[in-house]
């Protein structure tokens, strides 16, 4: 190989917390002649740490749903050390909204053919945004004040301990959360924290 296509060589680095999908992947991306895979992880810190060593990728695959944290957490704290693309299941019009805003490159939905990832990978290198999804108004929608609620529930707090943090009645935030309920398909208050926090719900914008 010449030494003007080795500079070509784009580093690559994976945070998944599934391991099988996360290797697989690694997998799949080794074997194109311009990606090298330098590093893995599967929690948000390990992205922190692969982003802050002597070989920082120059893209980095990260999912939202790690472990009970989200990506999106720390998104905006390392999107200027490599160029992120979100590659998650989670395709929904928020998180592609809320991972462009903290600065993302790129957005793929895990269910995409190998060739997209790998298209958006070298876009995001080159310094192009590469989002195979849009904001809409599709997909799940939760209005500022429902954000606020799940956040408070996420956290631990009763609906009277909402309500008063809120200054709204535990009427109201019991509507709030019955429309959330209805809308997520989450079956108790328990699900639906797990869930805020996997799937960073408290970290989008409210809608």
């Amino acid at each position: 190989m010449s030494s003007e296509a080795r500079a070509a060589v784009i580093r690559v680095a994976v945070v998944d917390d599934h391991p099988v999908f996360r290797e697989g992947t690694a997998a799949l991306l080794e074997r194109e002649p311009d990606l090298n895979v330098i590093g893995v992880g599967s929690t948000p810190d390990d992205a922190v740490d692969l982003v802050s060593g002597p070989d920082v990728p120059d893209v980095l695959l990260l999912d939202i749903r790690l472990g009970e944290d989200s990506g999106l957490r720390i998104l905006e704290s390392i999107s200027h050390r490599s160029a992120v693309v979100i590659f998650t299941a989670y395709d929904y019009p928020e998180y592609v909204r809320a991972a462009l805003d903290a600065g993302a490159s790129g957005f793929v939905a895990k269910d995409a053919p190998t060739a997209d990832l790998v298209a958006t990978i070298r876009r995001a290198a080159a310094g192009a945004l590469a989002f195979t999804s849009r904001p809409g108004q599709a997909g799940m929608r939760l209005s500022a004040r429902e954000v606020d609620v799940v956040r408070l529930v996420a956290e631990g707090m009763s609906n009277d301990e909402v309500g008063q943090r809120l200054g709204i009645t535990t009427k109201a935030v019991e509507g709030h959360l019955g429309r959330v309920f209805a809308r997520t398909g989450a079956r108790s208050r328990t699900e639906l924290a797990v869930r805020a926090v996997r799937e960073g719900w408290t970290a989008l914008p409210g809608v």
